[in-house]
């Protein structure tokens, strides 16, 4: 879909259903507001010009319509056998509430559909789909949330399948959508540990993947050896894009290691230290598959050609500034932020 007004338009009801989700007062209205949010993301997804986009909205459109009508019927059923609109939070509540919310995000085992519709869609609607998306189901998963083994499970399979499924994929897209699994475990763990901790994680992971997909949309890669050959003068940005890659895999100095430090002090402090070491492991397979792309291209497959394509270098210069405030920053943020903390 162009520039144009209809597009102004859905993402102006895109965002004012996210925000009828997290004001409203009943689980109703809650999801109102992730209906409305669904029928203005789907126009935006569909693209005349790629023909993968048509195959990803319907499945999108199928996998959210099947959740949301979970959603309903879990509701009026609860809101008929209980008194009305008060579930008690026990274990079987949390988990039947949880349950189609979670496929709303993506969260593992019912990820199935989240890498077969980020390949197909554009770069702008792959950060949506990431990140805004996700807002208001992870929301609605925070009112009823429990320490439970339904939820370390889901926490502990969205861990493992995150960084297990990106190992061998060559797509970037894939690679960010396992990358987002693998984040998303993190955050319904940052959840159990505070009120506001998981929202400080997704607002710093936001910001990464925001970083990165503004460089792969301005130099319009896809796959993993498109970026063997971005030299010349775009170096600082080959050099920043994969520090950015370094960072949203949660390596120590950079920006990406504060939530991941926040969670892993704050579950020495409350949680046994079992799950927190499996959560490392599983984030150092992650960080191994960047750091491998990240060594392929700067020194085994690193050439220059005799010619290069012109660029916008006004947009490159704002990614450069933008990515490089993220990432060189991190460390100095990390020790302000966890002093406060």
């Amino acid at each position: 879909m162009s520039n144009n007004s209809a597009k102004i338009l859905f993402m102006t009801t895109l965002i004012s259903g996210l925000f009828i989700t997290i004001s409203s007062n009943s689980w109703l209205g809650a999801w109102m507001g992730l209906e409305i949010n669904l029928l203005s993301f789907i126009p935006l997804m569909t693209n005349y010009n790629n023909i993968f986009t048509t195959e990803a909205s319907l499945k999108y459109f199928l996998i959210q319509a099947l959740a949301s009508s979970i959603l309903l019927f879990v509701v009026i059923s609860k809101s008929i056998t209980e008194s009305l609109f008060s579930f008690y939070n026990s274990m079987i509540s949390s988990m039947i509430m949880s349950t189609p919310l979670l496929m709303k995000s993506g969260a593992a085992p019912l990820h199935w559909w989240f890498p077969s519709v980020m390949e197909g869609l554009s770069w702008n609607n792959c950060f949506i789909l990431m990140t805004i998306q996700k807002i208001a189901p992870l929301m609605l998963i925070s009112y009823t949330i429990n320490f439970n083994g339904f939820i370390i499970l889901i926490i502990l399979t969205s861990i493992i399948v995150g960084a297990v499924g990106g190992y061998n994929q060559i797509s970037i897209r894939k690679i960010l959508t396992y990358s987002s699994i693998n984040h998303l475990g993190w955050m319904i763990m940052a959840m159990l540990l505070g009120e506001n901790l998981w929202l400080i994680y997704f607002s710093i992971y936001s910001l990464l993947t925001l970083a990165i997909i503004l460089i792969m949309n301005s130099l319009q890669i896809s796959f993993i050896n498109q970026t063997f050959l971005i030299n010349n003068e775009k170096k600082t940005v080959k050099i920043l894009l994969f520090l950015s890659l370094l960072s949203l895999g949660g390596l120590p100095p950079f920006l990406g290691f504060l939530p991941k430090w926040m969670v892993i002090q704050s579950m020495l402090f409350n949680w046994s230290p079992l799950i927190s070491s499996v959560m490392v492991i599983m984030s150092l397979v992650t960080l191994y598959y960047y750091l491998r792309i990240s060594y392929s291209s700067f020194i085994i497959l690193s050439s220059d050609s005799s010619w290069v394509l012109t660029t916008n270098k006004k947009k490159l210069d704002s990614i450069i500034i933008l990515i490089s405030a993220f990432s060189t920053l991190g460390l100095i943020l990390s020790t302000l932020v966890i002093s406060i903390y």
